[in-house]
């Protein structure tokens, strides 16, 4: 049995290999977000905010009965097999995969990678808001770093302070197939109470019904919603996420007296929209959808582009935020619902913090200093437009971009450098990233504090950046 390594398949070596049984090691990414499946891709790297594109870089796996979806590296054996003129683009498949011997960390930090394959340039989001939700992965992977010890001073920044997930779809929420059938919850409060989260802003996912993954691997509209379509479907979205609060304890945070009285037995959500497509460009019904929903987040653009304005990964239509988009503004200002500016263009996010008298908040990301086109990243000229709003950048945790614990902590303190500490958040898009997340539970908390306090934040900037910073905004908000 030959064992393929991954410059194999870029030099020439696996063609050679059709219909033979092979061996090769990388990371699984099911293209639907599920736990377990018998069809997902074989990664050469560990997945991040986007799903692999590079057909030399990824095998598509049929395997020989279902499998858990690991976030780790695994080695499969199979059946290989040259695809040609395949219609999703794919190169190599895997039929009759089955795993091999279990893969030692050793064999992880030994093993070839294809550097670049993502290279920060993300148009491909949550597979969950294309409609089917993400995986929650293990909490200890294989390949994860072990946790840090967790010292005292640690443990009392979570104690002590308000702490705040910026951007999460906990609680299997999001995907229309969930929606349309009211499928079942996964736990949120436990997790929460575990590691003293007190609140997260919990998000429905607005355009899941008009966007999907398209044969360049990344996710595109792929057509325009029926008249009231998206509209429909935000209610449904709403009634969910208040369902899941009702049937898991989770109170709901709309005031100050709420925000500060979230405690770790007792958490707490604030209603967020990830894409305004539910208002067809009407800033009145921002109105609606806070009276009968109490929505208080308010992420103005998804994947879609919409009424509202232009987005990162796709072409720019209006040329930044458009008149509407200044009218939901100026209403959310007026009503006290946070404005997000996630996912928005640069000239979009310029426009809103001209207009906006409350500050913005960009919910998930991470720095780069020079993003490539469609990047979901963001450089320091972004960064400070939010900044200078008063704002909170949320950082997001995907392993494929930071591989642990401590480098998630590096990266908060890369955007700090660039922002301050009182302009830095936690966003981690549960149930959101394609692929394994190093914050794969709330009840890694207290490593995270840890992990900050270990790359030079002191305690208070620790609490800031956890939760106390998006706390100031919100309140701020409020006034």
């Amino acid at each position: 049995m030959k064992r393929l390594d991954w410059d194999d398949l870029s030099d020439g070596r696996a063609d050679s290999l059709d219909g033979k049984e092979i061996e090769i090691a990388g990371w699984m990414v099911p293209p639907e977000g599920e736990r377990a499946s018998d069809y997902f891709l074989l990664s050469a790297e560990p997945p991040g905010c986007c799903l692999p594109t590079d057909p030399m870089a990824v095998v598509e796996v049929l395997a020989v009965s279902s499998m858990s979806i690991e976030a780790g590296k695994v080695a499969l054996v199979g059946t290989w097999h040259l695809l040609r003129e395949d219609p999703t683009s794919w190169r190599f498949q895997l039929r009759a995969a089955r795993l091999s011997n279990p893969v030692t960390r050793r064999r992880v930090l030994g093993g070839s990678v294809v550097a670049g394959l993502f290279g920060h340039v993300c148009a491909t989001p949550a597979m969950g808001d294309t409609g089917a939700g993400a995986s929650t992965w293990p909490e200890s992977p294989a390949g994860h770093t072990p946790a840090p010890s967790v010292s005292d001073a640690a443990r009392a920044i979570v104690a002590t302070t308000v702490t705040v997930d910026i951007h999460s779809h906990a609680g299997s929420i999001i995907g229309v197939r969930r929606v349309e059938t009211a499928a079942p919850f996964t736990p949120v409060a436990a997790p929460m109470k575990a590691g003293g989260m007190r609140v997260v802003c919990l998000a429905i996912v607005a355009d899941s019904p008009t966007h999907r993954v398209m044969a360049d691997r990344r996710i595109h509209p792929f057509r325009e919603p029926e008249p009231g379509e998206l509209y429909a479907y935000g209610n449904k979205g709403f009634s969910r996420l208040h369902e899941l609060a009702r049937s898991d304890g989770l109170n709901l945070v709309s005031d100050r007296a709420a925000m500060s009285a979230a405690r770790p037995e007792a958490p707490s959500i604030i209603v967020t929209a990830e894409g305004a497509d539910f208002l067809d460009g009407s800033a009145d019904r921002v109105d609606e959808f806070h009276e009968k929903w109490g929505l208080r987040h308010l992420q103005l653009t998804h994947y879609r582009v919409n009424e509202l304005g232009d987005i990162q990964t796709e072409p720019p239509v209006h040329g930044g935020l458009t008149e509407a988009g200044v009218a939901v503004i100026k209403r959310c200002n007026a009503r006290g619902i946070v404005v997000d500016v996630a996912h928005a263009t640069f000239d979009l996010v310029k426009r809103a913090a001209e207009v906006t008298t409350k500050p913005l908040i960009l919910s998930h990301t991470s720095f780069n200093p020079a993003p490539k086109s469609r990047s979901r990243l963001i450089n320091a000229e972004h960064a400070k437009l939010i900044a200078g709003t008063g704002g909170v950048i949320g950082i997001w945790p995907p392993a494929g971009i930071f591989p642990d614990l401590a480098s998630l902590a590096h990266g908060m303190a890369d955007m700090a450098e660039i922002v301050g500490a009182d302009h830095v958040g936690l966003g981690t898009d549960t149930m959101g990233l394609v692929g394994p997340s190093v914050f794969d539970n709330y009840s890694r908390l207290p490593e995270l504090a840890q992990a900050l306090l270990d790359v030079g934040f002191n305690a208070e900037e620790a609490g800031k950046v956890l939760g106390g910073n998006y706390q100031r905004a919100f309140e701020a908000t409020l006034t």
